[in-house]
């Protein structure tokens, strides 16, 4: 039977519902066609985002980490991620050409710095002129530490006002970041991180933040009893000690 014509102005209380007249002024065009309901698509995206979580579960784990989960994951599976973790440790070896602190000179830094940073990130510690600056020697100890673990990162160091005229002691430790011929980051002290409670970890998310070192790089570590011991007796040291060195 041939439907009657639908006036344009008919009333509509709910043009979602399902409904024989709804219908029919969808039909004419009256009403736009009812939109597809999201439910099915937030359960998609919900059972995807569950598949990706447990595919990467192993993520960002060491390979002592791995070898204890054995009882726990299938074989093949910890096999893939070992596989996986041993190429990310090639790749990183590879690439550590550096693993120490590079004391610098002013008339190469350019050529040590700048030239350095189109194939590398390289990291500046401007230290205190007479070293008696606590920042400065937390610093110093941490910079060492980095530079042996993160070789692919050239770490160098140099006395303020050797590199900046009349640059004041009290803006020291100050860390320049650089990256492809320019300064990515710069830190004037440690205020930005935890003063002289500044821990090698912090400089680590440093190095996470500027994109120096990827998320769940395996040389990231976290800070062990040892470590923070170790803090606690570095930042009650007198200043008259073996540091002094640094300074010849």
């Amino acid at each position: 039977m041939q439907m009657p014509d639908v006036p344009v102005n008919v009333p509509v209380d709910d043009p979602n519902a399902d409904t024989e007249w709804n219908d029919i002024l969808r039909k004419h065009g009256i009403i736009p066609e009812k939109p597809p309901s999201p439910t099915p698509m937030i359960e998609e995206a919900l059972e995807e985002a569950r598949r990706l979580a447990h595919e990467n579960r192993l993520e960002g784990k060491d390979l002592d980490e791995l070898a204890e989960l054995e009882d726990e994951e299938d074989e093949e599976f910890l096999e893939q991620y070992r596989k996986k973790r041993l190429e990310e440790l090639s790749t990183i070896t590879s690439a550590s050409v550096y693993n120490q602190v590079y004391h610098l000179q002013k008339p190469d830094y350019s050529r040590d710095v700048t030239e350095v940073s189109s194939k590398a990130y390289v990291l500046v510690l401007l230290t205190s002129s007479q070293g008696t600056n606590v920042e400065t020697r937390v610093m110093i100890e941490i910079w060492r530490e980095l530079a042996r673990r993160f070789g692919d990162i050239k770490f160098c160091q140099m006395r303020a006002d050797l590199c900046i005229e009349g640059y004041p002691d009290k803006n020291t430790p100050t860390v320049l970041v650089y990256k492809d011929g320019d300064i990515k980051k710069q830190l004037v002290t440690l205020r930005e991180l935890r003063g002289t409670h500044t821990s090698a970890e912090d400089l680590q998310k440093l190095l996470v933040d500027v994109g120096a070192v990827r998320v769940g790089d395996p040389r990231l570590q976290r800070k062990t009893e040892e470590e923070a011991s170790s803090s606690k007796i570095r930042q009650g040291r007198p200043s008259g000690d073996d540091e002094d060195s640094d300074w010849d």
